[in-house]
């Protein structure tokens, strides 16, 4: 029995990790500087998991490495993680800056339409992608919610995937004496990384369906999610200048 129950703790173990690991401040605000893109928080919802299928591809591959060398691949990870994170850093401060070139150039802006289920308020990030689409008549809820891959975050997910508290479930692996067990629990780790990060994208499209009403809103939370963004960027650049830890994760 004693086996049976280790296999079950290893893979829920690896489940809640990936529940967990999504949460991470750099995560959510990293994904935050690009939800706002969306049009509706239906499509939000499909750009956490096209975030989420980034993260884990990495670490599929690297994990199956490590399960076969163990610690060998495992010591060399670790020994270049640091710049993995700084990597992380700049990419923050890039999406940050985006957006708020996106808001001071005028590229981020609101505009009102009257549909026949009443008035509209709608976030475009070129004055191009309004004329290429002036009219909206009725809200198709299937184009909304069906599947949509979105490259920017399966790529930022890729970053992500080898920084960070992604090590914690690596280190793990050489302990996993089974290499199918250990591919499990990989594969747990990203399905939990999934359904966390589509969940916070989903809440974090709520502000921008909420204050449809308000015309200021939604440049409002897309230049916070972009001072977000550059903040943290810079503390984790700094943490790996000046050998600190002012980003305890």
């Amino acid at each position: 029995m004693e086996p049976e129950y280790g296999v079950v703790y290893a893979l829920t173990l690896g489940f809640l990790l990936g529940l967990k690991h999504a949460t991470d401040a750099d995560h959510v605000v990293a994904v935050s500087t690009i939800v706002g893109d969306s049009k509706s928080i239906w499509r939000g919802l499909w750009i956490g998991g096209s975030w989420g299928l980034g993260h884990t591809t990495p670490l599929l591959i690297l994990g199956i490495i490590i399960l076969m060398f163990k610690e060998t691949v495992l010591d060399k990870y670790e020994s270049i993680a640091p710049f993995l994170e700084l990597g992380v850093g700049f990419m923050l401060i890039f999406l940050g800056l985006q957006v708020m070139w996106k808001i001071s150039s005028g590229r981020l802006y609101l505009h009102q339409h009257v549909h026949n289920d009443g008035d509209h308020i709608h976030i475009h990030s070129t004055h191009q992608q309004h004329n290429q689409s002036p009219s909206h008549k009725g809200v198709n809820l299937v184009n909304h919610t069906r599947p949509y891959f979105r490259l920017k975050s399966f790529i930022i997910g890729i970053i992500h995937g080898l920084a960070g508290s992604a090590a914690v479930m690596l280190i793990l692996l050489p302990t996993i004496g089974s290499f199918w067990l250990g591919l499990a629990y990989i594969l747990l780790f990203g399905i939990g990384t999934i359904i966390s990060m589509s969940a916070i994208t989903l809440i974090l499209g709520l502000p921008f369906a909420i204050g449809k009403g308000f015309k200021n809103i939604n440049v409002t939370v897309s230049g916070i999610a972009g001072f977000a963004s550059i903040t943290l960027g810079a503390l984790i650049t700094y943490d790996f200048a000046f050998n600190t830890t002012l980003v305890p994760f």
